[in-house]
């Protein structure tokens, strides 16, 4: 661990944007900082002088401005900015340092041609859609959900539905029926609004049967929008609005409403592979507050930069994505299927783009890095300063690849957060070095600690993840949870007045941060935890394993017990006893004895969510005996069916303990 890839220009403070806060700081309020470490632990101890710079060197537009910065710190419960009024789209769409004329949604896909619009096409557009909405009877709290991609119309969707003090929901058009009214039936939205389809790759997939089947599950909808994406001519849904009638001209002007800044913006959800997934609901300031210090100070993206991400909707780094013109910065939208024709198409589109920033996830770094892709060899990349890798733990191969074949001079961050808070709250940030296989830092503001199983903080060791300092972007709290039990329970039972986020991290000496997976994953043997991502990424490494699924079923009599091993093995291969010992040599030589797993199957699948995310939770239930339909909701899987090969193992393991290698 540790190798320094990067280094900071010697003239880091003059070009970054951090820099021209930490001089803003030192003329506006007379604070000097020697280096990152003294800015974050400023950052974290006095939260009111912290987010209230962040709020004066922004300049956020505000209706009402706000007087006292925070109530009582402790969690939960903290109000921030309490008498404080104003419109997260107001704040996005003012794009400081742009002209009418500049590009700022730049949308590529594989279902039509690339479509890009101008800061005045894009504020025009809100203003349309807006006004449509208003028609429609939308007021301040009603629920305006999206099934559609990432493409300019939902965006725009987003931006009128805050305008009006509206609350936002998106599913990506990937998901399935069931999935899609797990999390809308809790919400009740008032107007839905649908594409038709899509093609992913060069593969139409007609969504009409889905939109039909969700519209007859939502009793609350009171109108439904149809966006021909991918039919152009085709017509809306039977009783609906085609997106051009809700967008057609009017002579009514943008405006905003102003809310509270704790008024509901969107609703997010967890996974929701065990159970209904939780409506996380975020606010107006605490989002906006968050993204402009994230995007501005931490990835430095201003108004010359154009900044990408690898997302789909049902993600939060869309919501990330999107905040990008509050401080500046042409957005770049991608729609459709990543490794299409090849895992070139997306480095090829940050070239046709002239994308500074690249952000994608650790699986697709490690899938090119696998696939011996040299990216700077296929497309000219420039313009590249900056890679953003996030959605699992970025192993140290992984850094080596990117600085090896995409480019040297730019910067990795790997950051890790979630859903939850809609950020990362470890990354990067410009004035420190890239380490290989190191996240960075703890992002200002973020007071990330490590905690041992009797709740101590510790430096240099495996622990818990948790916060111990409110940030703006918790929850506002969890839909339909009146009193609060739900939220308290996800976050703050395990240590009360305190934020389990469920990670494994390590924080060294220097502040940089390495996750190694799920806390609720672990792996322990006598005693022993162990992380799964450097599990994965030793296994992973091997040309032969595509894809694995490790999971520890714990003795009752506190014995090392069982590590069970599932590998998906490249196109033709069957895992045989050579291959078992050579995944056990690597584990033992990379790792420890320790990690060498009981018994090596091989399965078609390992369990993901829509979001990517493996499943060990659930394959662990499976394997202990929890029917497949109690273990995980399967409208949350992309492969549900993946899960059958678990419980068969399962029966067969019950009943004979020498099993066969489940299909």
């Amino acid at each position: 661990m540790g190798d320094v890839l990067w280094t900071p220009p010697a003239d880091v403070l003059q070009r970054s944007r951090i820099g021209n806060y930490l001089r803003w700081l030192r003329e506006h309020r007379g604070l000097d900082f020697a280096d990152y470490d003294a800015l974050w632990r400023w950052s974290v101890e006095d939260l009111a002088a912290f987010w209230r710079s962040v709020w004066d060197h922004f300049e956020v537009v505000a209706h009402t401005p706000p007087t006292a910065t925070l109530t009582d710190p402790a969690m939960p419960g903290t109000r921030w900015f309490p008498e404080a009024t104003l419109n997260y789209a107001e704040n996005v769409l003012r794009m400081p340092g742009r002209s009418d004329d500049d590009p700022v949604v730049i949308a590529h896909g594989q279902t039509r041609a690339p479509v890009t619009l101008t800061a005045a096409q894009l504020r025009e557009q809100v203003r349309r859609v807006a006004a449509g909405l208003r028609r429609l009877g939308v007021v301040a709290g009603d629920r305006v959900a999206a099934y559609a991609p990432n493409i300019p119309e939902t965006y725009v969707l987003l931006l009128a539905t805050s305008s009006l003090g509206a609350i936002f929901s998106s599913c990506a058009p990937e998901f399935g029926t069931r999935s899609v009214t797990d999390r809308w039936q809790q919400i009740e939205p008032k107007v839905l609004v649908a594409v038709d389809g899509y093609r992913y790759g060069d593969k139409p997939v007609d969504r009409r049967g889905e939109v039909a089947a969700i519209r007859a599950a939502l009793p609350s909808l009171e109108h439904t929008v149809g966006i021909a994406y991918l039919d152009p001519a085709g017509a809306p849904p039977q009783g609906a609005l085609s997106w051009d009638e809700l967008a057609a001209a009017t002579d009514e002007p943008l405006t905003f409403t102003p809310v509270p800044f704790d008024h509901p913006l969107y609703v997010l959800y967890s996974s929701g592979t065990t159970g209904l997934p939780k409506p996380i609901v975020h606010g107006h300031g605490g989002i906006l507050l968050e993204h402009l210090k994230m995007l501005a100070l931490h990835h430095d993206l201003g108004p010359a930069d154009r900044f990408f991400w690898f997302t789909t909707t049902g993600w939060m780094m869309w919501n990330f994505l999107v905040s990008a013109p509050a401080v500046g910065a042409t957005i770049v939208l991608f729609d459709g299927n990543p490794g299409h024709p090849d895992l070139g198409a997306l480095w090829r589109l940050a070239e046709e783009t002239r994308t500074t920033y690249f952000g994608t996830s650790a699986p697709f770094l490690l899938a090119c890095r696998k696939a011996g892709l040299v990216p700077r060899e296929i497309a000219d990349l420039s313009a590249l300063r900056g890679v953003g890798s996030t959605g699992a733990p970025l192993p140290a191969e992984g850094f080596t690849w990117v600085y090896e074949t995409v480019g040297e001079h730019l910067q990795l961050q790997s950051l890790s957060g979630g859903t939850d808070v809609c950020t990362g709250f470890v990354g990067g940030v410009p004035l420190l070095p890239v380490h290989a296989g190191e996240i960075t830092c703890r992002a200002l503001g973020a007071r990330v600690e490590a905690r041992s199983a009797d709740g101590t903080p510790v430096i240099g060791e495996l622990g818990e993840l948790v916060i111990t300092a409110p940030m703006p972007s918790m929850p506002v709290g969890f839909w339909n949870d009146p009193d609060g039990r739900r939220y308290r329970e996800a976050y703050f039972e395990v240590y009360p007045g305190v934020w389990r986020h469920g990670d494994w991290i390590t924080i060294n000496e220097r502040g940089g941060c390495v996750i190694t997976g799920r806390s609720d994953a672990t792996l322990n043997r006598g005693g022993v935890r162990l992380g799964t991502a450097e599990f994965y990424s030793v296994v992973e490494g091997l040309d032969e394993v595509v894809d694995s699924v490790v999971v520890h079923l714990e003795d009752d009599e506190g014995g090392a017990g069982e590590l069970l091993l599932f590998v998906v093995l490249a196109e033709g291969l069957e895992l045989d006893d050579a291959l078992r010992r050579k995944i056990c040599r690597e584990l033992r030589t990379a790792l420890s004895p320790r990690h060498v797993p009981d018994e090596i199957h091989q399965v078609r699948a390992v369990p993901r969510t829509l979001s990517a995310k493996k499943l060990e939770v659930p394959v662990k239930k499976i394997l202990t005996g929890t029917p497949v339909d109690s273990a995980a909701a399967k409208g949350a899987l992309v492969n549900p069916e993946s899960l059958t090969a678990f419980a068969t193992f399962a029966q067969r393991r019950a009943s004979d303990h020498d099993t066969p290698t489940p299909a």
